[in-house]
């Protein structure tokens, strides 16, 4: 079987140069290898296939047969790293947490611990039936989010 190291060294000064970082690495029983790519302005088709032919030239097929997947992070996908939560500080993310709780507002900072998002909720104005919105920001550990996607506006 095809080690995850082994495709970590062959790929990560390519993904250095280029100023682009691997989201997630992985490898099969059957060696069906899936890389997901990323960058700080994203990542593009060109560099996928560059990726793809230098994992191609540096493995040898006649000692052991794989399948090969390179793609970039897309829309939609859950954010995995620090770094890509970096890159999406300002923009509009859904969380849900272990619990089950679901927030959606700005992502406002993120640290190798953690990560802070601002979002709007109502509370009730007390001695009457009217609400009002503000605002709060939580600081949340990696660990206690099951996933944090990017909301993706169309307007």
């Amino acid at each position: 079987m095809i080690k995850k190291e082994l495709i970590e060294s062959i790929v990560l000064p390519k993904l250095q140069e280029e100023d682009l970082f691997w989201v997630d690495i992985n490898i099969s029983a059957t060696n069906n290898i899936s890389i997901i790519i990323d960058g700080d302005k994203g990542a593009g088709i060109d560099s996928c296939i560059a990726i793809s032919r230098l994992v191609e030239s540096n493995l040898n097929r006649d000692e052991e047969d794989f399948e090969l997947e390179v793609a970039s992070a897309g829309v939609g996908q859950p954010l995995k790293i620090t770094r890509q939560f970096v890159k999406n500080i300002g923009r509009e993310v859904e969380v849900v947490r272990k619990n089950g709780e679901k927030l959606k507002g700005t992502l406002t900072a993120a640290s190798p611990d953690s990560f802070s998002v601002k979002f709007s909720k109502k509370v009730p104005i007390e001695g009457r039936k009217a609400k009002q919105t503000i605002e709060e920001e939580v600081i949340l550990a990696y660990g206690d989010a099951k996933t944090v996607k990017v909301v993706v506006s169309f307007k």
